[in-house]
């Protein structure tokens, strides 16, 4: 398939380019992360929000092996079980940034994940790509955007789907979209793993393409004035 025969609308509204974005770096190459007490979710925003300097978004993630996940229960199981390799990518912004649906589709699904360092509010859409299903989910939202869904609901591209939601509402984190795409959710309904562990990582990532191909973010690109 090629990805580049399709004409998706901006996640956020507006094509992410090197002006308005910077690639924000979670992994334990990241030193400084070792001084933000992750567990504090204000000291945690207050280290994001540093980090994008003048940009409105940060963005990064997929396949992105992470320091930031023992702030949070909900992926410390068992040693050999640990997930910390993230499956979507997040854009890093202010809350109540508006999504908007990529490409036409309906909703699949939606439900609450509550819980500290969970998704929070987050919603499923089901799409047809070239006659094949695809799956896109939008976490760590806010907990209204959930009240005006009903399942099977048709969107248009460019339609506004969600809105970035704040702490604690949206899984306790600093506000982010994470957007991840699946080409089977299994038995799953509203939730999927956003974050793998490494013994299962080859199976995720023939399931969870990278979002980027719809995003179209390259840092290294040179951008029109």
């Amino acid at each position: 398939m090629n990805w580049t025969d399709f004409d998706f609308f901006p996640v956020m509204g507006e094509i992410l380019t090197t002006k308005n974005t910077v690639t924000l770096d979670f992994t334990t190459e990241n030193h400084a992360l070792t001084s933000v007490d992750l567990s504090n979710t204000e000291a945690f925003n207050r280290y994001v929000f540093s980090q994008l300097k003048d940009k409105k978004y940060g963005i990064g993630g997929y396949l992105e092996k992470r320091a930031i996940y023992r702030r949070s229960e909900v992926f410390a199981t068992a040693a050999s079980d640990f997930r910390n390799i993230h499956l979507g990518i997040d854009i890093w912004t202010a809350a109540g940034a508006s999504v908007y649906v990529p490409f036409a589709g309906k909703v699949h699904s939606f439900q609450d994940n509550a819980g500290f360092g969970n998704y929070g509010p987050t919603i499923i859409l089901e799409h047809s790509l070239a006659g094949k299903k695809l799956f896109s989910l939008y976490g760590h939202l806010f907990q209204t955007d959930l009240t005006k869904l009903e399942i099977g609901m048709k969107l248009k591209a460019g339609e506004i789907l969600c809105h970035v939601g704040p702490f604690p509402e949206n899984g306790d984190w600093p506000p982010h979209l994470h957007f991840q795409l699946m080409w089977d959710l299994g038995e799953n309904w509203g939730d999927y793993p956003g974050v793998a562990a490494e013994k299962d990582l080859e199976f995720y990532k023939e399931n969870c393409p990278d979002p980027n191909l719809i995003l179209d973010f390259i840092s290294t690109k040179p951008q029109p004035d």
